[in-house]
């Protein structure tokens, strides 16, 4: 591993343990050229996972379109910042498990609006008008009332 300070490739590691999520490795380390300490994660390498768009589009996976959507659905709730990693984690780990290279986004958006749901309402209501593209009231109170039957 590069010395992120003096381009030295003679480090060493000086402490191993989990990270936060479990799922990746902290590794503190220490240059043997200028003496000075880093941080490294490693992770599993997964593989590359192909979003199909509604247009039919296909794009490469990206965590970050889930968190951001998650994030403004939660905007202004009562819902930590641990709860919304700990549900995009969860998110994520059920469409890697699927194990398959390609998934419609459909798919994910229906994973996310299962999970908010058990989560926050509001947060579900406001990500499912956006994601269900309600045309009118109508559409809207049908999705309420789904809510309230349960």
């Amino acid at each position: 591993m590069k010395c992120p300070y003096c381009g030295n490739e003679d480090t060493r590691v000086s402490d191993s343990r989990p990270a936060d999520d479990n799922c990746s490795i902290r590794r503190r380390r220490m240059c043997d050229g200028c003496g000075k300490r880093f941080t490294t994660y490693e992770k599993v390498e997964t593989i590359p996972l192909i979003v199909i768009k509604k247009d039919n589009n296909r794009e490469q996976y990206d965590r970050s379109k889930i968190e951001a959507g998650i994030l403004r659905a939660c905007h202004k709730r009562p819902v930590s910042a641990a709860q919304i990693n700990r549900l995009v984690d969860e998110i994520e780990t059920e469409v890697f498990n699927r194990e398959e290279k390609e998934i419609a986004s459909s798919v994910i958006g229906e994973i996310v609006m299962d999970r908010l749901r058990s989560l926050e309402a509001v947060a579900y209501v406001r990500f499912a008008s956006v994601y269900r593209e309600f045309k009118d009231i109508n559409t809207f109170m049908n999705e309420l009332k789904k809510i309230l039957d349960k």
